[in-house]
């Protein structure tokens, strides 16, 4: 059974053989240190003018065909050329005339994981010799934070700076102080504070410092996980607990805000975000001392797109796993699967378990009652290196689901109508646990609300262990799990505890260009909007029972005679086990294949990825085309450049693929049977 493992080092090597850390990696304290200056760039509304543009995400800074690295040697060469393309195609020339104050709105950089964003943001400002410095408002991302502390990229939040703000303003920004001063208006502004230790990493230079301080004292220690006693689990969350357990220092305080240092119990990584991470490994510990620590690796995004310097990038990985020799299932090859299932269709991840991805739809491990969260590359290498990594622990927050599900809806909906609910706002930063009421939401239903707790800009989102998740794990013969069920104290202070009453979910559709612009799909079927594709997958709605949901419409529709898909209709399974999963009979199919539902009204079954969710590979949106989705994100060139996506659960997919207009199974003319239809 996977477990943590303590710190292996290579042949011949000796703990008082590993490097010293560099001359330059201790935390400086400097408080002549020179101010940074620059012009304001500002990010405005096309839509509402005179305001900052809100909720920019990493996508936009960074798009998914610059997100690549053809060698470790050229790294930042395509993300720093990619920086704004398309909102902004002139940010680079900007920035080289000294606009280096970088001012947006509220949310800045919420959604993916990739920190080719803030590498390329500060790499087009040292092109020329500058600095660049991001001032936003409120709720920044909180992945893109830590990964600018990580990489020694200046951000500040600051709602009044960014709210003074006009074209051409002189700023002026004291690195030691992190005080910000408008020139142009005579106003001074103090960020939103750091915790101790996030200054640190920041005064140090950043995660490569801090790796090569630590690195040695680390691979003497070895993991020691502890589970509170009772009564303090009395006053601690569900995700809390976990953390309690898995600290590397047992005395430090579990509270919100606290930056702590916690045990990893797998470090899982894509190819996409692999050679960023293999970087910093190497940069920590020499690349030849030790063996990485809890390492995984998903070769899911790159891996079909027939580019080759996607293929280069993909290399990196494969050359990496083979140097240390990573094998299955720890290395997944092309086709084995988006690794959000395939790492626990393989058992690395289990009730309990703490496990920082790279990716930001990690949170889906909260369905199993792990921690998931999304780090980033530096973060990932820097656990790979010493086994734990930095986090602050955020605000908690539950949400209980109450009442029976209603006919057709699914996991999707209900996030969808829980992301409309939250509304710009959306989880605030916290920590979300959901409290499964009725003991009726299927481990599919829950893991496609904890992987979209990503959209919801949440640090994670969890369901504590029950009997649906022990009865997931017995049905795929894991028994003997590692750590001991727990559950959310009776005493803990929710920041906000809220109830979503479930008789009132509808079948949803979320229009462009947010996951939160969702409405009733019965409302949305009066519209008729049409489509050029309908595609049902991706780690959000890929598994098996997604599948089925979707296949069991397909065959009863057909019976009423909808034999044909009106448009173009692909499916994408979520591991390489679903895929040949689906080609068997199934008896809820009167012995059809979910395959052979999907394949006589014309669907195509293609690889296991993830390219089509963020617009890479042949079925990539085209400009002007259209997509209804069981994917994650619709925001603007996600799923392709100049595409709409719209997303919604894999039944409402299945029944507008039939219809050639957005709507619900309903208007199929079905009827809900529990029995045929329910889970």
């Amino acid at each position: 059974m996977h477990a943590i493992q303590p710190a292996r080092l290579k042949p011949g090597v000796t703990p008082d053989a590993l490097a010293p850390p560099r001359p330059g990696d201790a935390p400086a304290h400097d408080p002549a240190a020179r101010l940074v200056g620059g012009r304001a760039l500002i990010f405005w509304d096309p839509r509402r003018p005179g305001q900052k543009l809100d909720a920019i995400d990493t996508d936009q800074i960074t798009p998914a065909t610059d997100c690549v690295s053809e060698s470790l040697e050229t790294l930042d060469e395509r993300w720093k050329a990619g920086s704004f393309r398309h909102l902004m195609p002139d940010f680079r020339e900007r920035v080289h005339r000294g606009e280096t104050f970088l001012v947006a709105g509220d949310r800045f950089a919420i959604g993916s994981s990739r920190e080719m964003s803030p590498a390329g943001l500060k790499g087009v400002a040292e092109e020329v010799g500058l600095e660049l410095v991001v001032v936003c408002g409120h709720n920044m991302g909180d992945i893109f934070r830590r990964n600018a502390f990580n990489l020694g990229l200046h951000v500040v939040q600051s709602p009044e700076a960014v709210a003074d703000a006009q074209d051409g303003d002189e700023f002026s920004f004291d690195p030691e102080t992190r005080r910000l001063r408008n020139e142009t208006r005579g106003k001074a502004y103090e960020p939103v504070p750091l915790t101790p230790k996030e200054d640190e990493i920041r005064r140090s230079g950043g995660i490569f410092a801090l790796g090569r301080r630590e690195f040695r004292t680390s691979v003497e220690r070895r993991p020691e996980i502890v589970w509170p006693d009772p009564a303090t689990a009395r006053t601690l969350t569900t995700t809390e607990q976990i953390v309690w357990a898995h600290r590397v220092d047992k005395t430090a305080e579990v509270r919100p805000g606290a930056t702590l240092r916690v045990y990893a119990d797998l470090l899982p990584a894509s190819d996409g975000t692999a050679p960023f991470a293999i970087h910093t490994f190497n940069q920590i510990t020499g690349g030849d001392t030790s063996f990485p620590r809890q390492i995984a690796i998903a070769n899911d995004h790159f891996v079909f797109t027939g580019v080759e310097a996607d293929e280069r990038q993909t290399s990196i990985g494969r050359a990496f796993a083979k140097l240390h020799g990573i094998e299955r299932p720890y290395y997944a090859v092309p086709g084995d699967g988006i690794f959000h299932f395939y790492f626990p269709e393989q058992g690395l991840v289990m009730p309990g378990m703490m496990i920082p991805g790279a990716d930001s739809h990690s949170r889906a491990y909260g369905a199993y009652g792990a921690i998931g969260i999304g780090v980033g590359s530096t973060t990932l290498g820097f656990g790979w290196s010493t086994g734990y990594i930095y986090t602050t622990l955020p605000r908690s927050r539950r949400v209980v689901f109450q009442g029976a599900l209603p006919p057709w809806v699914t996991g999707k909906d209900i996030v969808l109508e829980l992301l409309r609910r939250w509304g710009a706002k959306q989880s605030q930063g916290m920590s979300v646990e959901f409290v499964d009421g009725d003991r009726q939401l299927p481990i599919a239903y829950r893991n496609t609300i904890c992987n979209m707790m990503a959209e919801a800009e949440s640090w994670n989102g969890i369901f504590a262990p029950d009997d649906i998740t022990d009865a997931w794990f017995e049905a795929k013969g894991m028994r003997d799990l590692p750590y001991p069920r727990i559950a959310p104290g009776a005493d803990v202070a929710w920041e906000i505890d809220e109830t979503l009453a479930l008789p009132d979910v509808r079948p949803m559709i979320a229009k462009p260009f947010s996951p939160g612009n969702a409405f009733a799909a019965e409302e949305v079927a009066k519209e008729r909007i049409t489509f050029d594709k309908a595609m049902i997958g991706s780690c959000t709605n890929g598994g098996y029972d997604d599948l089925l949901s979707a296949a069991l419409v397909l065959k009863s529709a057909r019976a009423l005679g909808f034999t044909q898909a009106a448009k173009e209709f692909v499916i994408f399974p979520g591991s390489g086990g679903v895929k040949r999963q689906i080609e068997r009979p199934d008896a809820r199919l009167d012995g059809e294949s979910i395959a052979h539902t999907f394949r006589s009204v014309g669907g195509q079954i293609r690889e296991s990825w993830c390219g089509p969710c963020f617009g890479q590979g042949p079925d990539a949106l085209g400009p002007g085309q259209r997509a209804i989705t069981s994917f994650n994100r619709n925001w603007t060139n996600r799923m392709g450049l100049g595409g709409e996506g719209y997303l919604a659960s894999p039944s409402v997919v299945a029944a507008s693929a039939l219809l050639g207009y957005m709507a619900p199974p309903g208007e199929l003319g079905l009827v809900w049977e529990p029995e045929r239809f329910g889970f």
